[in-house]
């Protein structure tokens, strides 16, 4: 088996094993771990300047990066970087629970789940708004969370793996457009944008893949209302699970530091979510997994096959 072989198997174990098993059996986890340390450094390092913030950015994926250089030298070491980086049963698992507090009538439960899946303000959100703010989380982390960690795995082994979730953690950290990170989170937040590129493309062509009776509204929505939105990444996600979901995304979305008001994405005439669109969009994300590691199980065996190796 090749390098490439290994990786490509190495990611979709990976993937087996994080929706078998979340990650309870990582405790404490190792992504934790990386964020008190950088936010350690942060404290010595801050200043609201934009170089002082590069400097934090490639200090942080760097010593990911190097983690993950060792683990690629152990026997299953990238399965475990990819399996610490994968993060698919924790987002379906939050997303379920919101739905069956918002399904229960108890909506300040669902406002105090709301916050670890999304930065928005839970006081403002009511019922539709929290349903929509999970299906478009569900839509961004099936390619911060599973896609975009497994990709980088099958690319880049280990050290691919733990380098793309440093990047994405110091995004979610301090790539915030706010008076203390407008400048410092600057490079972090391009960061994981150059990093998300590909994977959230990827992401809406397995969204097609997974529900092909939807794939031209689906396509129609990630080219047409994707780049609208002010990422340039989560918004081709976003889009294409609307369109998939039959669903309205986007319009006005408050958080502490503000109210942005979003583009709509997805199908014409779409409706607005409810609860237990949420569950729709938490299988959509579940089926993209399940066509990514057949993907990758498929690559691995045709670079194991092909003709000249040894």
């Amino acid at each position: 088996m090749t390098g490439a072989s290994r990786r490509a198997a190495s990611a979709a174990a990976a993937l087996l094993v994080d929706g078998l098993l979340g990650d309870r059996p990582l405790r404490p986890h190792p992504v934790a771990l990386f964020g008190s340390a950088m936010t350690s450094l942060e404290r010595r390092l801050w200043q609201d300047r934009r170089l002082q913030g590069v400097g934090y950015a490639l200090a942080g994926v760097a010593s990911a990066t190097a983690v993950g250089a060792m683990l690629d030298h152990l026997p299953g070491g990238t399965v475990l970087a990819a399996y610490t980086a994968i993060a698919a049963r924790g987002l379906w698992v939050a997303a379920g629970q919101v739905q069956r507090a918002l399904e229960a009538g108890d909506l300040d439960a669902a406002r105090a789940l709301v916050p670890t899946l999304v930065g928005r303000d839970p006081a403002s959100l009511d019922a539709a708004g929290i349903a929509r703010a999970v299906v478009e989380s569900v839509a961004e982390n099936t390619v911060d969370a599973i896609v975009a960690p497994a990709m980088f795995a099958a690319l880049g082994g280990a050290a691919g793996a733990l380098g793309y979730r440093g990047a994405n953690t110091l995004d979610s950290m301090v790539g915030h457009r706010d008076l203390r990170y407008g400048r410092f989170g600057w490079a972090s937040a391009r960061l994981d944008d150059a990093a998300n590129l590909v994977p959230a493309r990827l992401t809406a062509l397995l969204v097609a893949a997974v529900r092909p009776a939807s794939a031209g509204a689906i396509t129609r929505a990630a080219m047409r209302d994707g780049p609208q939105h002010p990422s340039p990444n989560a918004g081709v996600a976003e889009a294409a699970f609307a369109g998939a979901l039959g669903l309205r995304l986007g319009g006005p979305t408050t958080y502490r530091s503000g109210t942005e008001d979003r583009p709509v994405l997805g199908a014409l005439g779409g409706s607005e979510p409810a609860p237990g669109d949420i569950a729709r969009a938490v299988k959509c994300s579940q089926h993209v997994t399940a066509a990514l590691a057949v993907a990758l199980v498929g690559l691995s065996m045709s670079r194991a096959r092909r003709p000249g190796r040894r």
